[in-house]
């Protein structure tokens, strides 16, 4: 009988590319979606003044709105590729991406603005559940774990370079000119898909588009304690990444005033997660997924602790919140690429379903944490702190019970 337990080696299914082509594309897909978060950042002040935004905090909504079309339009891409095959949805979504650009760089009003984002998120939903879904449908196991992870440290990329490269388009132009960019690189990334990318799901691996075979699915999904528990736990840990992400600007420029130089300090953190993904890809085939983000999450914790205590106590400078956030951001590294893998890895059968439901869980869980958090800026970095700790401890909690209390090596048993 084939192998078919969690360290599966591999299953060659994305012919005619080779393995570190098949990388770069997943990563260049999966890329749409910081790109078009982290780009925004240096230019929220900007698009504040010229929507005549009175509310500093309102204009987060540019960041949220993406979000919330990103978190809304998973839930029904992993089931329509599952019926129609990845090729279809994904190009789809990516045509919907570049549409939404286009309109973005000719919004009259800050609604139309926002209406652009939530179309952007809704097409980044197809690139994030779909490139998920095909490398489980090539890959198995603690080898899906490395693919995910060296295609998440090229993704990872783009949010360390993406702030500065905005504030660079706005040296040459104006803040729409980030979505020409945008539309660009959607564009490059279309037609690389359209010739290079085949279609992973064979037709005898197809489920019918039926209210009874996707609630079958979505039922297979939830009901599994591991699928669930590990969506849960990410939901905490993105919940407090996008925390930093939402209050970066504000916090970087209004508390520590650091002006035009805030791209080069976001750069500075973000690249720790490259750093991290690199580590999990060469250390994991070895460790395993369950040492390394049980470990990562627990000293993360601990970070959060340090920093709610700092910024309590009102002795939180600049270099220690750097020091805390760049640890943060490396043990998202080593957390988040494993605990998709083991969301996933007991979904052969309903990858795309269960890419959907894990990505709408993480996104929209962690978007309401991180938007509460956002919000609550009050001009220290108290509100962050708080949210940081609150986050990362109810992951670790989560965790837990998942694992009943085993952590670092073995599975729980199944319910």
């Amino acid at each position: 009988m084939a192998d078919t337990s969690a360290d599966t080696i591999e299953i060659v299914r994305h012919q005619p590319m080779a393995f570190t082509e098949f990388v770069i594309v997943i990563a260049a897909i999966m890329a749409l979606n910081p790109l078009a978060m982290d780009m925004m950042l240096p230019a929220l002040p900007d698009i504040g003044s010229a929507f005549h935004i009175g509310v500093a905090n309102r204009v987060q909504a540019v960041l949220t709105a993406f979000v919330i079309g990103f978190g809304f339009g998973q839930f029904a891409i992993g089931p329509l590729s599952d019926s129609f095959g990845r090729r279809p949805v994904l190009l789809g979504g990516m045509v919907l991406y570049v549409i939404a650009s286009l309109l973005a760089i000719a919004a009259p009003s800050f609604e139309t603005l926002l209406l652009a984002r939530v179309l952007e998120g809704l097409g980044t939903a197809a690139t994030r559940v779909i490139a998920t879904s095909i490398v489980r449908d090539c890959y198995a196991g603690r080898r899906m774990a490395s693919v995910v992870s060296l295609a998440m440290m090229v993704f990872i990329a783009i949010p360390v370079v993406a702030p500065a490269f905005g504030q660079a388009v706005m040296l040459l132009t104006q803040w729409r000119g980030i979505f020409v960019v945008l539309t660009i690189y959607g564009i490059v990334a279309l037609l690389w898909t359209i010739f290079r990318l085949p279609e992973t799901l064979p037709d005898n691996e197809r489920k019918p588009f039926s209210v009874a075979s996707i609630s079958a699915a979505f039922r297979a999904t939830l009901t599994n304690r591991q699928t669930l528990g590990y969506a849960l736990a990410a939901s905490g840990i993105f919940g407090a990444v996008l925390a930093y992400v939402l209050s970066s600007q504000q916090l970087f420029t209004g508390v520590y005033h650091l002006g035009h130089y805030f791209p080069l300090a976001f750069a500075a953190i973000s690249a720790t997660i490259a750093v991290a993904g690199f580590l999990n890809a060469r250390l994991v085939g070895r460790l395993g997924m369950r040492k390394i983000s049980h470990s990562a999450l627990i000293g993360c914790v601990a970070i959060a602790l340090v920093c709610f205590t700092a910024a309590l106590l009102g002795a939180l400078p600049l270099w220690l919140f750097m020091v805390l956030s760049g640890a943060m951001m490396f043990s998202f590294g080593l957390m988040f690429a494993n605990f998709t893998a083991l969301a996933m890895e007991p979904q052969r059968a309903n990858a795309g379903t269960a890419s959907s439901l894990y990505g709408s869980i993480t996104t929209l869980l962690g978007m309401t944490a991180g938007a509460v958090v956002g919000q609550a800026f009050d001009g220290t970095p108290l509100p962050f702190a708080t949210g940081f700790l609150a986050c990362t401890a109810t992951a670790l909690a989560i965790v837990l019970i998942t694992e009943k209390g085993r952590l670092f090596h073995g599975a729980a048993k199944p319910v």
